[in-house]
């Protein structure tokens, strides 16, 4: 095994994709494993790999390490993207949580039936525009920083550039009340890391489309 990290879930965004944007924005060049199959699934769960029996996988330093959360908060730590001190890293866990649960319905979304899909994309938009976008616009206001935290590019800086694209490309028109946000938008996407990850050809991976929710079905629903 080479010396950068192993990456093992499907080819397509899911719960992975926050780890890819994390250590994309820290500048780590990492190597991917897609799962296709059931039966690569069962397999590394019969060689011990998942210790829950859950993906994300992120084999990294020695470690073979699942939970979403745990994988986050190790690369954040690692590559000094997780505050100065104990209040910084408080902050920083209080807006990716928020962030994460913003996250979560536009993850099940692809999953949602057809009759249900446009109440879900109103249930993301509101609470985009009512909940979590405030808090957001709110904070670089009083802050009046470049960043979330501290002066300094951390997890929750990505998280929300993360979810403000993903928002995007179901709500186009989602930032237009929040400028500190629209301003925010653009200095992360012009970040040398970020640019070089939301260029083609990079690890990001697209919307799930029909394919991927096939494939998500087939491997872990029974």
């Amino acid at each position: 095994m080479s010396g950068k990290p192993r990456l093992t879930y499907l080819n397509g965004r899911g719960r992975m994709e926050s780890i890819r944007w994390l250590l994309a924005a820290a500048g780590v060049e990492f190597e991917e494993i897609f799962l296709e199959t059931k039966e690569q699934y069962e397999k590394i769960i019969k060689d011990g790999s998942l210790m829950f029996q859950q993906v994300p996988l992120v084999e990294i330093d020695g470690m073979k390490m699942v939970q979403t959360r745990a994988i986050l908060s190790y690369i954040a730590g690692k590559y000094n993207l997780y505050g100065k001190d104990l209040k910084e890293r408080a902050l920083i866990d209080m807006y990716v949580e928020g962030i994460i649960d913003l996250m979560q319905m536009i993850l099940v979304f692809p999953f949602s039936p057809p009759e249900a899909k446009e109440k879900n994309l109103d249930s993301i938009k509101e609470r985009a525009t009512n909940r979590y976008f405030p808090v957001f616009e709110k904070v670089l206001k009083q802050h009046g920083q470049d960043f979330l935290v501290g002066n300094k590019f951390s997890w929750a800086d990505v998280q929300l550039i993360e979810a403000i694209l993903a928002v995007e490309e179901k709500v186009p028109a989602v930032l237009s009340g929040f400028p500190k946000l629209q301003a925010f938008k653009i200095r992360m996407s012009n970040m040398p890391t970020i640019k070089k990850f939301l260029q083609p050809g990079s690890p990001r991976k697209p919307p799930p489309d029909e394919h991927y929710v096939e494939t998500v079905r087939k491997i872990f629903m029974k």
